[in-house]
């Protein structure tokens, strides 16, 4: 059975450039660019947006996102890797000097459609 994840990303400073998410099955590769099973970008709004991932099975996922406010479409960093952009992780999961665990992250997707909503930092 498919099912559809809707990720609700709150909290945008502004409605410039886009929204990027990746959705990943397995802690192997989160949050890098192999592994993820569904990724893309949406034009970003004041305020938030909403993200319907649809055709996913049924199963634990981990979600990480970042508003890509000049369309670069590139996490944008710092110095010693300090991010320059808002992201943020399903479950409001955070890590330490790094991204959260998949653990730390996992959202079941068990029914038809699951909400969830992160927000950026």
């Amino acid at each position: 059975m498919r099912a559809t994840l809707i990720i609700e990303v709150a909290g945008l400073r502004s409605g410039q450039g886009d929204v990027h998410y990746a959705v990943y099955d397995s802690p192997e590769h989160f949050p890098t660019h192999k592994g993820r099973v569904s990724y893309g970008n949406v034009p970003a709004k004041p305020g938030g947006v909403a993200i319907p991932v649809k055709g996913l099975k049924h199963g634990t996922y981990a979600i990480a996102v970042y508003h890509d406010e000049n369309r670069n479409d590139e996490f944008d960093q710092g110095l010693f890797g300090i991010p320059l952009e808002d992201y943020g992780f399903s479950n409001n999961a955070s890590g330490f000097l790094g991204p959260p665990s998949f653990n730390d992250a996992a959202v079941k997707l068990d029914k038809k459609m699951v909400r969830t909503v992160i927000r950026l930092d």
